[in-house]
């Protein structure tokens, strides 16, 4: 009997929340429209979406709870200037639908409402108005318009109540499996959108190989050209020594003095490309010292700001910190700026990264800044780089990156 009263009580649950998001939902749907009607009013539609996507995931988490199957949807990021975010979100098929959703919702959702609800809430007053209607003097209503005046009535009432109970222990649960499975069909991606996805998947895979080619073939260059040479370089400088001990020995503490200078330009080039595969100031002091370290050591002056900001994957957090050390770099170099600003923060699953500056502006990947190099290391995580960099500046660029937590 538990388990059933649980059921029953989880399904008048689930069926009130979705009265309530589609109440709210009427409200949303008139504020996207005077958005989009009055042109003044244009500029808040990206807020009035932001709105709209955060009422359609309570719904896709309580559809969730009831089928236990996640609702999963993928929104286009709303960033950069305010043209862009409006384009953005009138083109972003889950935006439209989420409004898709809240125009079936809205109606339905308040008649499943108050089916779900309300019958089981009838049943207790049409018990108590039966044993208390002799107390008032005329007697009193029952929920389903039945005057109670006498016993008869009373009698009449508690039968009501008996049907309402009834209709409440097989009703509910009915009703939420239903709008729960209809609101699952609605609120999932379809197969354009799946493919879409896919397609984005294998861009990404692609992405993440040529990236890692791309590290690769850094690291192989670094060696053979860099540190490869100086160990050439040392074993001269030593076959040099050990002729001058036959020699002249004397004059050998020269040549020793040099392979050892040499050696140690190569030890030194060696961890320079261990710390370009991954930095142990990343171990040592955690992402934001690792980061700290960059800013400090930025040629302009720049800030940091880290808010709520925790440990996360190793490979997360040596992604962060070279897209912020080559997006710093990239200001020092070209945009002519005088601060630049550093932001981290964890925003639920994803790492928001925001790297500002006061430059001149106008950065487009296409000039080789290293923004190409950026975007495909982001994408090999799955994450999403957004730049805004208007003539005149400021030139912000924003990457939010999977925790995997």
């Amino acid at each position: 009997m538990r388990p059933e009263l649980l059921r029953v009580w989880r399904a008048i649950l689930s069926l009130a929340l979705g009265f309530a998001t589609a109440l709210a939902g009427l409200f949303v749907l008139f504020g996207l429209l005077i958005c989009v009607m009055l042109v003044f009013t244009l500029p808040l539609l990206p807020l009035a979406v932001r709105v709209q996507r955060w009422l359609v995931a309570v719904d896709r988490r309580r559809v969730a709870a009831r089928t236990g199957r996640p609702v999963e949807e993928r929104y286009a990021e709303v960033s950069g200037p305010l043209p862009q975010q409006v384009v953005t979100v009138l083109t972003d098929p889950a935006t439209r639908r989420d409004l898709r959703w809240l125009l079936v919702h809205a109606p339905a959702g308040v008649v499943l409402g108050l089916l779900g609800f309300a019958v089981p809430v009838s049943v207790p007053q049409n018990l108590v108005v039966p044993m208390i209607w002799w107390l008032v003097p005329g007697g009193l209503d029952s929920s389903y318009g039945i005057h109670v005046d006498s016993w008869p009535s009373a009698g009449l009432s508690v039968l009501t109540a008996l049907a309402a109970a009834l209709v409440s222990w097989w009703l509910p649960p009915r009703l939420a499996d239903w709008e729960a499975g209809w609101a699952s069909r609605l609120l999932s991606p379809g197969r354009a959108s799946l493919a879409q996805r896919v397609a984005e998947l294998t861009a990404t895979r692609a992405a993440a190989l040529e990236a890692h080619g791309a590290e690769l073939r850094r690291i192989e260059r670094d060696l053979h050209d860099g540190t490869q040479n100086r160990l050439v370089a040392v074993v001269m400088h030593l076959g040099i020594v050990e002729r001058a001990l036959r020699r002249d020995p004397p004059t050998a503490l020269a040549s020793v003095l040099t392979a050892q200078n040499a050696a140690t330009d190569a030890l030194t080039e060696l961890r320079e490309v261990v710390r370009s595969i991954y930095p142990p100031v990343l171990a040592d002091r955690g992402l934001d010292g690792a980061v700290d370290a960059v800013v400090a050591r930025c040629p302009i002056p720049a800030t940091l700001t880290v808010t709520g900001l925790r440990r996360l994957p190793a490979a997360v957090e040596a992604a962060a910190y070279f897209v912020i050390a080559e997006a710093l770099t990239n200001v020092a170099k070209h945009s002519g700026a005088e601060h630049a600003e550093v932001s981290l923060a964890v925003q639920g699953d994803h790492l928001v990264i925001e790297v500002r500056d006061d430059g001149h502006g106008g950065a487009e990947e296409a000039n080789g800044t290293g923004l190409t190099g950026i975007r495909r290391r982001v994408a090999a995580f799955d994450g999403q780089t957004t730049l805004s960099s208007p003539e005149g500046g400021p030139t912000v660029l924003g990457v939010r990156l999977p925790t995997g937590t």
